[in-house]
Order: C-alpha cells, then sequence, then structure tokens
C-alpha cells in the first residue's frame, strides 16, 4: 500500500515498507540549505543498508535509487552513511523565477522536463523544484533545457547529485 505524505507543500509517497533516512547538511554562509538536516523515505534492505525511494531537495552526492549504508542512534533514528552503490540516477535543483515560483510554475517546470524522461516535485515554500533524472532520459535534451530556462530567466539551477554520463556532456 502506498500513502501520499504532504510536508512543507511537498507531495510524497511512500510505501508501507519505506523508512525514514536522516543526512547531516552542511549549510554555507548564505544559510542554504535552510536547515542541517534532510530525512528522504528509503526501503531498508535489511542489510545495515536503504535503497532510496526520492528525490533529495539538499542532500548532495546522493540521488533515488541509491543504496545508502545507515546506523542507527540509541532512539532508533537511522542516519545516512556512505553510498554502497549508485543507482545511476541524477538530481538537479530548480529554483523557478517564473511567476514567482507559483504552483503553476512548478507544474509547467516539471511537465516539461517529465517529457524528457524525469521525474520530480515542487515545493511551494521555495519555489523549488528537485529532478530525478534516470539513466534512460534524454540527458543531452535535459542539459540543454536546464540550460536554455536559465539562459531565459525562468529558472536557476544546480547538480545535487550526477553521473559520470552527465558529466561527460560538459566534455562534448
Amino acid at each position: 500500500m502506498t500513502a501520499a505524505v504532504v510536508k512543507d507543500g511537498a507531495v510524497t509517497s511512500a510505501r508501507d515498507d519505506c523508512v525514514k533516512v536522516y543526512f547531516r547538511l552542511e549549510v554555507d554562509e548564505d544559510g542554504w540549505p535552510p536547515a542541517s538536516v534532510e530525512s528522504l523515505w528509503a526501503v531498508d534492505l535489511g542489510d545495515g543498508s536503504v535503497r532510496v525511494d526520492n528525490t533529495p531537495w539538499f542532500v548532495r552526492g546522493v540521488a533515488s535509487g541509491d543504496i545508502i549504508r545507515v546506523e542507527a542512534d540509541d532512539e532508533g533514528i537511522r542516519w545516512a552513511g556512505e553510498t554502497v552503490q549508485a543507482s545511476g540516477h541524477c538530481t538537479i535543483r530548480l529554483i523557478v523565477l517564473r511567476d514567482g515560483g507559483s504552483e503553476v510554475a512548478r507544474r509547467t517546470v516539471l511537465e516539461r522536463f517529465h517529457r524528457l524522461g524525469t521525474t520530480g516535485e515542487g515545493i511551494e515554500r521555495f519555489g523549488m523544484v528537485a529532478l530525478d533524472v534516470p539513466p534512460e532520459a534524454d540527458l543531452p535534451q535535459v542539459k540543454e533545457l536546464l540550460e536554455r530556462g536559465e539562459s531565459e530567466g525562468a529558472w536557476e539551477w544546480e547538480e545535487g547529485c550526477v553521473t559520470a554520463a552527465w558529466r561527460a556532456l560538459e566534455a562534448a
């Protein structure tokens, strides 16, 4: 069974076999990200590791599907450790500038990228979209759209977690 979870205007889905995994974040001198910890849904693999089951808003170097080693503290909270196996997915984050990052603007951005094979979600509080870019997505077209939208002033974007295939686009 899958349940919808709404947190701070973002809707995610969590299956019954999902657990929360907590990641410590480094906050920069500008106060970004706006939290020191982010929790992600993950599937417990039963061997001290989990498979991340949603797209990070702020965690760097982690993507949906990655297998992460975890360690529970005295209160049973699972804290993320090293990545055991990368999924091949990329995490790309956008701050939507058009229309003040409204719900319609965020939804439009998600639809444009969805046509290229991505999934994602938006969060109202920051006018932000987090994209999960699987390896089978049209990577050159995703990157081209990101750059075009930025040059047109529609959004700013950053690479949260990228693969060798993504980095190879820069060399081409």
